[in-house]
Formats: C-alpha cells, structure tokens, sequence
C-alpha cells in the first residue's frame, strides 16, 4: 500500500481487470490510468450473477439505488476481485468464481454530487436448485430476477448490458435458454 489513496495493489488489479473488461463505457480505462494509484477512490466492484440457465440474474434491494447487482466498495489494498467476491458473500450469502474477464468497466456517480467512482461488474454463473436459500444482508433483501423483466434501477442501461452479456456467455458455453427458431 503506498500510503495514499487506493494502494498499489488495488490499483494494479483495476488496471489489470479494466483491460480484460469486455465492454468498457465513460473512457474507464484512461481515467484510471490518467488517476493514478493515489487517487482517492472510492473503487468499486459488483458481479452479475446469472443461474444455469443464464435466464436469470441475482439483485439486490438498495435503498436508494433500486434493484441492483451485489456489490460495493473495494477496500484499500484489497482487489476489486476480491472485493466482488466478498460483497456477493456478504449481500447474498452465495459464494462463486469469478470469470476472468469482467463484463464492464465504467466510471459513473452513484449519487447526484459525489464524485466520480471507477467500477469493474464481475460475472459468474451458479446452478441453484429451487429453494437454495439467500441470506440477503440487514436491508437489503437478494432475489433472482427474471433477464427479460424490467426492474427500477440507478442505472437501467444495466439491464440491456446484462442481457446481451448473457447471451454472449450462452453462445460461448452453449448454456442457457435458445430463442425459438434458433
């Protein structure tokens, strides 16, 4: 940790998972770069978690932010993998490797006024029997949503984002629902 900021360690693992990141929106990648490991943060991380059959993904009931995936802060010297795994542990109960590409990198405010946050959304796929238990944090109750429903969230591009990436690791694993006629 170099003292300042978010620490070498978490700001090498940014970098390094930013230029694996399938899709990247805002110029995510030079941000970072041009912020530097000094930067103040805060960093954050998510996963999309999608079930077996890649039809639906698991959210959770933020406050304020509407239904969203798990997620939060990466906490210094800590790596936004790792921060993503803890979050979907601590928000859910659930435990899952991580893709090694992430879906998205992005730099978004997460409320009107505070500064900007670099953000890298996680994927994993589990196979959940029906009644596997969540145990959702204090608050914030997790749910499986169905991909081709709407939900209210802070950021409703998301829901496209998370469709078309499950379609992608569909056509890549030979998982999921097909399209009728396909």
């Amino acid at each position: 940790m170099t003292g300042d900021g978010i620490g070498q360690r978490a700001f090498d693992a940014a970098v390094a998972d930013a230029r694996l990141a399938v899709v990247e929106l805002d110029g995510a990648r030079r941000w970072l770069a041009e912020a530097g490991p000094g930067f103040e943060g805060p960093l954050a991380a998510e996963v999309w978690v999608f079930d077996g059959a890649l039809s639906r993904v698991l959210l959770v009931r933020h406050r304020w932010r509407g239904l969203v995936p798990p997620g939060g802060r990466v906490e210094p010297g800590e790596a936004p993998r790792e921060a993503a795994g803890r979050e979907l542990l601590e928000e859910t109960g659930l435990r899952a490797e991580l893709f090694r590409e992430p879906a998205l990198a992005t730099v978004r405010s997460y409320r009107p006024g505070v500064a900007a946050t670099f953000g890298l959304s996680y994927v994993a796929v589990v196979d959940v029997g029906v009644g596997v238990p969540l145990r959702a944090e204090s608050g914030q109750p997790a749910a499986w949503m169905r991909l081709e429903d709407e939900w209210e969230g802070c950021f409703p591009g998301d829901r496209a984002r998370m469709r078309r990436h499950a379609a992608r690791v569909a056509s890549r694993s030979g998982r999921g629902r097909r399209p009728a006629g396909s």
